[in-house]
C-alpha cells in the first residue's frame, strides 16, 4: 500500500460500480454483482461506493458479509434527486432514507446526492426544460439544505452534492451558483472531475477558490475529441459514454497529478473514489481498466495518497 502515516490526511482510492458499467440496481447488460466485487478488490482497491440500491445487497449483515470476503469497505451511497419539482420531497426523501440507513450500517460516512438529468438515463429522451426557473432553483437549494440536515441529524453521514451531465447543475456557473446558494453546514460538494471536465470546467480552481466545499472526490478523465463531437452535434450523456467520453487515465483531462496534489493541500481526509463511466460494456472490459487506472494513480507521486494493492483473484 502507498500511504501516509496514520496521523498525516489521506487522499482514501477507492472505485465504484459505475466503472464495471453498473447504472441501475438490475440490468442483464451490466456485470454481476459478485464479480464487480472480486475484480474492484483483485485490482487492489479497498473503497467502493455503494452503487444503485439494490445492486450490491440491501440486509446489512449480508452486504457486511460480501465486504469482508472480499477485503472491502464502503465510502458512501448515492442517490437521485429531483428536488425542483412540486411535491417531490416525500419520493426523494424515501430514497435518501433507504441508502442512508443502509450506508450507515455499513460503515459508510457520505450520502453521494445527484441532480436527476433532464434527459432519460437510458435512451437520452428530453423529459423537461434543460433551464430551472428562479423559483426551481430556489426548491432545488432550499430542499438540498433541509435534506443534508436531516440525513446529518438522524444518520450521522455528510451530505456531497454532485454535478452531472445533462443536469441543471453541470457547467461550473452553475456549481458557483449552487455552492453560493447553500448552506456548507449541510451540503458540500462530490468534486466530480470528469463532470466539471465534460463542461470545461476547470477542477483546479474549483479546489482553490472553494477548498473548505469540497467535501468528496470521484476521479475521472474526459476525452476532448470525443467533448467535440458532444458540441457539434449536441449529443446526449448516454450517446457520449457510448463512444468513449469517459476515459481511462493518463489518456485525457483533468491531468491527476495536479489535482491530487491540490487536494492533498487541502490538509484533511477526503476519499477519491474512481469513477469511468462504462455502461454499455462488455463483461471482459473494466477489470484491465481498473488495474491500469490503480496502477497509475498509485504512480502519481502524492505523497497523501493511500491506495492499496493489487491481489490475486478473490
Amino acid at each position: 500500500m502507498v500511504s501516509t502515516p496514520s496521523s498525516s490526511p489521506r487522499i482514501r482510492v477507492g472505485s465504484a460500480p459505475d466503472s464495471w458499467g453498473v447504472w441501475f440496481p438490475s440490468d442483464p447488460a451490466q456485470t454481476p454483482a459478485e464479480r464487480f466485487l472480486s475484480e474492484v478488490s483483485s485490482a487492489g482497491y479497498e473503497w467502493i461506493e455503494i452503487g444503485p440500491y439494490g445492486y450490491l445487497p440491501t440486509d446489512p449483515a449480508e452486504f457486511l458479509e460480501q465486504m469482508e470476503r472480499f477485503g472491502l469497505r464502503v465510502s458512501a451511497g448515492t442517490v437521485f434527486e429531483h428536488l425542483h419539482r412540486e411535491d417531490s420531497w416525500e419520493d426523494v426523501w424515501k430514497q435518501i432514507s433507504d441508502v442512508a440507513a443502509l450506508t450507515r450500517a455499513v460503515g459508510g460516512e457520505h450520502i453521494i446526492v445527484i441532480p436527476e438529468p433532464w434527459r432519460d438515463h437510458r435512451t437520452g429522451a428530453a423529459l423537461e426544460s434543460p433551464e430551472l426557473s428562479a423559483a426551481q432553483w430556489a426548491a432545488l437549494t432550499g430542499g438540498m439544505d433541509e435534506l443534508g440536515r436531516r440525513v446529518l441529524e438522524e444518520y450521522g453521514l455528510a451530505v456531497q452534492f454532485h454535478s452531472h451531465a445533462d443536469s441543471h447543475v453541470g457547467y461550473q456557473r452553475d456549481i458557483e451558483r449552487f455552492l453560493a446558494d447553500t448552506d456548507p453546514r449541510y451540503v458540500n460538494l462530490c468534486l466530480d472531475t470528469g463532470h466539471v471536465s465534460y463542461y470545461r470546467g476547470d477542477n483546479l480552481e474549483l479546489i482553490r477558490t472553494y477548498p473548505e466545499r469540497i467535501g468528496y472526490l470521484h476521479l475521472k478523465q474526459v476525452d476532448p475529441a470525443v467533448l467535440d463531437q458532444v458540441e457539434a452535434e449536441d449529443l446526449t450523456f448516454p450517446e457520449a459514454v457510448r463512444r468513449g467520453v469517459m476515459i481511462e487515465p493518463p489518456l485525457g483531462v483533468p491531468e491527476m497529478g495536479p489535482l491530487l496534489d491540490a487536494v492533498a493541500a487541502l490538509d484533511r481526509d477526503i476519499y477519491a473514489i474512481v469513477e469511468q463511466d462504462l455502461y454499455p460494456c462488455a463483461p471482459d472490459v473494466p477489470a484491465p481498466i481498473a488495474r491500469r487506472t490503480h496502477t497509475y494513480l498509485a504512480g502519481c507521486g502524492t505523497a497523501a495518497l493511500e491506495i492499496g494493492t493489487p491481489r490475486g483473484t478473490v
